[in-house]
């Protein structure tokens, strides 16, 4: 058993010659799997404009994934708050919320989660926000969330939900110390997004608690830290399986974007590379080894709870991985 409560981050992958409604079946399987096995929640991206991600409204997307499943919690990782009026985020969680009591959650990051192009279609401007401009955004998500709400000029509240009997929690997500810092100020929730990140998961994860200030929220700092795993009965398959992480990986650094290829077909494509040294999946191997090596994460970073995403050509590859690590 792993230390501490394990938690799924989900894309909504599109595999190739697959379709974006096979996409979403798949999460749906994956979120009933997670949810069959006691998993603390399941969270699901925003990115817009990619061939191998069909997760881009994570409103509605948690709206659906909630009403197929039974208990576990369902939110955004996360909603890209720049590419947003923050007031419609803070009405389309509390109206989750109020769908599904005390199961929502609302991750939020700053990354536009989308190219220059693609950020303008969203905005209508390439104009992105600065520090201060996302803090106050996400302060007023943060007060419209909650019973106070915000008073205006004419002396009226403004309010995300007329009548809540419960609020989702609020996260911050991030790769960055910048991140970290805001929501230990803040006191809230915080990710570290380990799958993608470059940074000492312990050091961000020391900066947040060294930052935290107690909140009407939250009393003390929670702690979380994404990783990307898969896992197989033998080091040699989990690392098969782990190929099409390793195409994805050299596609985003040669700009050819595409949909998950099989692991016969990356096996093929990664013929005359060093495999070895390629970016990919964070964590491969048997399921004691990727244990192993979570717990290890957990403890070193000082991380309340795990959260882990999985780029693999079939879901079956994805649930086999979380009975796995939850068996």
């Amino acid at each position: 058993m792993l230390p501490v409560p394990l938690s799924v981050l989900d894309l909504s992958s599109v595999r190739a010659r697959g379709t974006s409604s096979d996409a979403f079946a798949d999460t749906f399987t994956l979120a009933r799997a997670a949810d069959r096995l006691g998993l603390e929640r399941f969270w699901v991206a925003e990115h817009h404009n990619m061939p191998s991600v069909a997760a881009t409204t994570p409103p509605v997307l948690v709206a659906a994934v909630a009403a197929r499943t039974e208990r576990i919690r369902v939110g955004s990782g996360g909603v890209m708050l720049p590419n947003h009026s923050p007031y419609v985020i803070a009405e389309q969680f509390a109206a989750l919320e109020a769908i599904h009591p005390g199961r929502i959650d609302l991750g939020i990051g700053r990354a536009p989660g989308a190219d220059q192009i693609t950020a303008w279609a969203l905005r209508r401007t390439q104009e992105g926000l600065g520090h201060e401009e996302f803090d106050e955004h996400l302060r007023l998500v943060r007060a419209w969330l909650s019973p106070t709400g915000v008073r205006t000029g004419r002396g009226t509240t403004l309010t995300a939900t007329p009548a809540a009997t419960s609020y989702p929690d609020i996260w911050l997500l991030g790769s960055s110390d910048y991140s970290a810092r805001l929501a230990g100020r803040l006191g809230l929730r915080y990710c570290y997004a380990g799958h993608f990140g470059q940074l000492d998961p312990a050091a961000v994860l020391a900066l947040y608690r060294d930052e935290f200030v107690p909140s009407a929220d939250l009393a003390e700092p929670y702690p979380m830290v994404c990783t990307s795993v898969i896992t197989a009965p033998s080091a040699e398959e989990a690392d098969w399986l782990a190929g099409p992480s390793k195409v994805m990986w050299l596609g985003l650094r040669s700009g050819r974007l595409e949909p998950i290829v099989s692991p016969e077909e990356a096996e093929r494509r990664l013929a005359g590379h060093d495999a070895a040294s390629l970016a990919g999946t964070r964590l491969v191997g048997t399921p004691d080894a990727v244990r192993a090596d979570l717990a290890a994460l957990a403890s070193g970073a000082g991380a309340r709870e795990l959260m882990v995403t999985a780029t693999a050509h079939d879901v079956a590859t994805r649930v086999a991985t979380l009975e796995a690590l939850a068996s």
